[in-house]
């Protein structure tokens, strides 16, 4: 089997990365989310180990120390880190790719060590329109706001690290060209060579063993 397809989603807050996300692992089930730890409190519809592990600051320090984060990074005054055993539970579990729904510190790490890693950046169709969705939200107190929408030019500036650039001015077409990145992604050739070789040597994409 070919390696994992490691799929970095990043995006400003409020830009629609995770709803993207989660739709993406309706239409791909043989893909899996990456799911980070980090020390910020849990809103109310997160649930511990599915949208996140949620740990104290001590214990995300120990993990740190013991080197069992692929990236980690201090945002918005916590701590939140992508764990190295994340990659192995996709391979066990035999998924073709792995979603990983981090900022753009995070990304820079995993592509400095994972090169091969494909970065896709989710840009508001506007500042007005994301500071409006950052507002809509019930979880998020004025204070939150201003921080995150003064974060959010910070981020898009640093949208050079990433392969792809996917406006999210309409939710559905957002999607659609999020899939076509990965149709793509799993079509290069590197990946597919295996299978041309197999169709020249048997006849058919995948022999008997």
């Amino acid at each position: 089997m070919e390696d994992l397809l490691l799929l970095i989603i990043s995006s400003p807050s409020g830009a629609g990365k995770t709803t993207l996300t989660r739709e993406l692992l309706r239409t791909f089930p043989d893909f899996t989310f990456s799911v980070s730890h980090t020390t910020r409190k849990a809103r109310q519809t997160e649930v511990d180990g599915k949208d996140y592990h949620f740990v104290s600051r001590d214990d995300f320090q120990k993990q740190v120390d013991q080197d069992a984060f692929l990236e980690w990074a201090e945002v918005h005054g916590n701590f939140y880190g992508t764990g190295r055993s994340e990659l192995d539970r996709a391979r066990k579990q035999g998924k073709r790719g792995i979603f990983f729904d981090i900022d753009y510190q995070g990304a820079r790490q995993i592509k400095a060590v994972m090169p091969q890693a494909c970065g896709v950046f989710i840009l508001p169709p506007s500042m007005e329109e994301l500071e409006r969705r950052l507002r809509g939200r019930a979880s998020e107190d004025e204070q939150s706001i201003e921080k995150r929408f003064k974060k959010a030019r910070l981020e898009i500036e640093h949208y050079g690290l990433f392969d792809y650039l996917v406006v999210n001015d309409d939710l559905e077409q957002a999607g659609a060209r999020l899939r076509s990145v990965i149709y793509s992604e799993l079509s290069t050739r590197k990946r597919m060579a295996t299978h041309a070789e197999d169709l020249l040597r048997y006849g058919r994409l995948e022999p008997k063993s």
